[in-house]
């Protein structure tokens, strides 16, 4: 297992670079550059700017380069010192801008997936083994719906009924005396007050993905030999199916525990627009618009650092879980 966790590991760096290199070039494959996003904006302000003094600001930023002179020197600053260079809409490091907002995302994330899989293991468990009954098709109509409505529309509907029927704001994590506070004990508390919202927002379509995975996992397995005899054998019809039959069906959902980290990440990014919510989507996407490349590419590495990471210790959860699966002898 050492062995296989240290290969992937040296495995991630080569990836790793791919993936910057790749976000990179795609990101100044469209034509312009952050500065002419500015022109347009103070245009749209009635404030013009002459093409000297863009050309001036380019060069100030390094922007008048090569594309690949940029990489270089961004993927230097960050292998060697940590830097990941200078927000050109913000004005401040990127760094800066994205340890504040990290953190929270993690955290949401996490929460949110651990929510998703209480509701959804049970949920995906009890339709299996009581297939076509009422409450089956229940959960299967509710799940359904929800993987078939964004997270976003569900966050703009949670703001119109909080606000139209109980005059509250769920927008933000905060109450507005905490918003800039630092941080304290009643500010964690406020957090918590909030916090449950957005993840419950961000849990819809992952549980219903779940549970439907998990229920389909689990009429596979339910009339398999091993089910049956043990099922001959006198063993507890509870004992029976949470023992042996939902360890195999749940490995796939295990596997993919990387990419569903990822994937909230990414669709969490909506839905942090309409709450107000500080994340690192809703940053990432304006610096998408505004051609903030370094801003972005840093965004993009670490959502391929979460991927791969995600993967591996998903893998190494596979093995645990199921005996079958040895990594050592690979």
């Amino acid at each position: 297992m050492v062995q296989y966790i240290v290969r992937r590991l040296l495995l991630a760096i080569p990836t790793l670079f791919g993936v910057s290199v790749l976000s990179f070039v795609v990101m100044n494959l469209a034509p312009g550059d952050y500065m002419s996003t500015l022109a347009a904006q103070l245009a749209q302000m009635g404030e013009g700017i002459s093409g000297e003094q863009l050309e001036r600001l380019r060069q100030a930023y390094g922007l008048d380069q090569p594309v690949y002179v940029q990489y270089i020197k961004w993927i230097t600053g960050i292998v060697t010192r940590g830097d990941f260079g200078l927000s050109l809409e913000w004005r401040v490091p990127v760094a800066e801008l994205i340890w504040q907002r990290l953190g929270i995302t993690v955290a949401f994330t996490g929460v949110t997936i651990l929510v998703s899989w209480l509701i959804a293991i049970p949920i995906g468990v009890y339709s299996a083994t009581h297939r076509y009954t009422i409450l089956d098709y229940l959960t299967t109509g509710i799940s359904f719906f929800f993987l078939g409505v964004p997270g976003f529309t569900i966050a703009l509907v949670a703001l119109w009924v909080s606000f139209s029927y109980f005059g509250a704001d769920i927008a933000g994590i905060f109450s507005e005396q905490f918003r800039d506070a630092p941080w304290s004990l009643a500010k964690v508390v406020d957090l918590l007050k909030h916090a449950w919202i957005p993840v419950l927002i961000l849990a819809t379509e992952n549980w219903a993905r779940i549970a439907r995975v998990m229920r389909a996992n689990l009429l596979d397995e339910l009339p398999k030999p091993y089910v049956t005899s043990a099922r001959a054998g006198g063993v507890a019809e509870n004992k029976l199916v949470w023992e042996y039959p939902v360890r195999v069906a749940i490995n796939p959902l295990v596997s993919g525990l990387g990419f569903e980290f990822s994937d909230l990440i990414s669709s969490g990014t909506l839905v942090g627009v309409v709450l107000a919510l500080p994340f690192t989507g809703p940053l990432q996407l304006n610096a998408l618009v505004s051609k903030d490349n370094y801003l972005a590419g840093a965004f993009i590495l670490l959502l391929g650092t979460f991927v791969i990471v995600g993967t591996l210790l998903s893998d190494i959860a596979l093995a645990w879980i199921d005996p079958r699966i040895r990594y050592g002898s690979r």
